[in-house]
């Protein structure tokens, strides 16, 4: 009954004339995003993120909330249209959505990956409202020992769910860790790691990093590829709505992708992209039935499982975010930062101080969901258009706009060239195929952890033991030893790898 009651005041904060506007314009720009190829939703909110500063909490969250799920969506178009994936995520729809696009069933494959998407969005917002509460009740029962121990876990799950290899996954959260070592020590007040440089005494700004590695890494990545590579769909779409052959087909594969996208959703590193390759994996092992076209060859299961576990996966990737302060992946390290900006401490607590910020975010996804699906079928035509938008227009407006949200932040061109060298550095990440969604977590979690190790180290008066002497704490470093073991078997070793890896 109380979850009736939190999600009726959560619709009347997202019913507002105001949220129901930035939840609008969060899904629209995410759509947007989505569907233009290499500017992912990480990079988006990076650059919106000095914007938010003049809105209140609320709508700044459900702003930033529509931008990540849109950008699930709009991915998915470039993916069938043009053989592209507009975001990471969308990466193994274009195995079949491109090819039921060539012979002429785009429509069916949009609409697929549309409804499945809904589908997905909410039950995984569902499962959101309903395993909200009693996480929180456990998250109050969390002292610093616990949350150090829990960031571990999380840390050692962000390398292991990583796409590639373990080292490289590995070398990127440590040195996350280190760049959040820089600036002022907060017990003893001396600069640490600034090198003598001013500018570097608050420490290097997350929107700095953010933008440069994700936003301006992935801008000369593109602009490296010849245009020739953008192969864009122009036949007519026509014939939207699936076959009752394709409903029978996409619903059990719904079914599962929606179920798996919300379990990998909650899990450290997981999210949308590991959730997308599992249900695809789980597709091509499931039998065909008599006459079913094989995957590879336009398969709308393989569109339709995808799709929706990637929803289901960024709906449930805000449980760990609202009830224990941690992210699990970049997106929701971006969404720490929003939530700092405005003053908001994440965690357990966010749901008894702002229960209007809570359950407004968790209501505002149902009606961003309806909005989406509205949005995307009748406005293919225009995706289209924009996608032959020449690079060369398209980029510049780009890379001035990051420049603008970045100095306007803190009124310091010193940071615009930081952004300049990060940027530098991300192309640098992706010609050595390095994930940088991992350093990204390690920049956030580090200072996290060095807060609660000295504040557990402080209340135990130095004695290391408390780790592992308070069950709670314990069994999560239990975990991730476990974790680490598991993933380091050679059986499970070669599985790992050859789920990221798509004929």
């Amino acid at each position: 009954m109380e979850l009736f009651d939190n999600l009726a005041l959560g619709f009347g904060v997202a019913f507002t004339g105001q949220n129901l506007l930035y939840a609008f314009i969060g899904c629209l720009l995410g759509t947007l995003i989505g569907v233009l190829p290499g500017i992912g939703p990480v990079a988006t909110i990076a650059m919106l993120l000095p914007a938010t500063y003049a809105l209140p909490p609320v709508a700044a969250l459900i702003m930033l909330a529509g931008i990540y799920y849109g950008a699930q969506y709009g991915g998915s178009t470039t993916a069938i249209l043009v053989n592209l994936p507009g975001e990471s995520s969308s990466v193994v729809t274009v195995i079949d959505g491109y090819q039921m696009a060539r012979k002429g069933r785009a429509g069916p494959a949009l609409a697929a990956a549309g409804l499945g998407s809904f589908f997905a969005g909410c039950v995984g917002t569902l499962i959101l409202a309903a395993f909200a509460a009693p996480l929180t009740e456990v998250a109050f029962k969390f002292g610093p020992a616990e949350y150090f121990s829990l960031m571990i876990l999380g840390l050692i799950g962000a390398v292991v769910l990583a796409s590639g290899s373990l080292l490289k996954a590995l070398g990127m959260i440590v040195l996350g860790l280190l760049l959040g070592m820089v600036g002022t020590d907060v017990n003893s007040g001396v600069p640490r790691f600034t090198f003598d440089i001013p500018e570097l005494s608050d420490g290097i700004s997350f929107v700095v990093i953010a933008m440069g590695v994700f936003g301006y890494g992935e801008i000369i990545s593109n602009l490296a590829q010849g245009e020739e590579k953008r192969e864009v769909f122009t036949g007519n779409v026509q014939g939207l709505f699936p076959t009752k052959e394709d409903f029978k087909n996409m619903v059990p594969a719904v079914l599962r992708g929606t179920a798996l996208g919300s379990a990998l959703g909650i899990l450290p590193g997981g999210g949308a992209l590991l959730s997308a390759f599992a249900a695809y994996t789980i597709e091509k092992k499931t039998k065909l039935k008599p006459g079913e076209v094989p995957f590879g060859q336009g398969n709308i299961r393989g569109v339709a499982a995808p799709e929706a576990a990637n929803n289901a996966g960024s709906q449930t990737s805000f449980i760990p975010l609202l009830t224990l302060g941690i992210p699990p992946n970049a997106v929701m390290a971006l969404m720490v930062g929003a939530m700092t900006i405005h003053n908001i401490q994440p965690g357990p607590q966010v749901m008894t101080s702002n229960p209007e910020l809570f359950w407004g975010l968790i209501a505002s996804m149902w009606i961003g969901n309806a909005m989406l699906i509205i949005l995307n079928l009748p406005l293919i035509g225009i995706w289209i258009k924009l996608l032959t938008v020449p690079y060369r227009w398209l980029f510049p407006a780009i890379v001035l706009f990051c420049a603008v949200g970045v100095y306007s932040t803190n009124n310091n061109t010193f940071d615009i060239w930081m952004v300049a060298a990060f940027g530098a550095i991300g192309y640098t990440f992706i010609k050595l195929g390095l994930e940088p969604a991992p350093l990204l977590l390690g920049f956030i979690l580090g200072p996290m952890m060095e807060e609660n190790l000295r504040r557990a180290l402080l209340l135990s008066r130095g004695d290391w033991s408390v780790f592992v002497t308070r069950p709670l704490s314990a069994t999560l470093l239990a975990f991730a030893v476990l974790l680490l073991v598991i993933v380091m078997l050679p059986a499970v070793k070669s599985k790992r790898e050859e789920a990221f890896v798509e004929d």
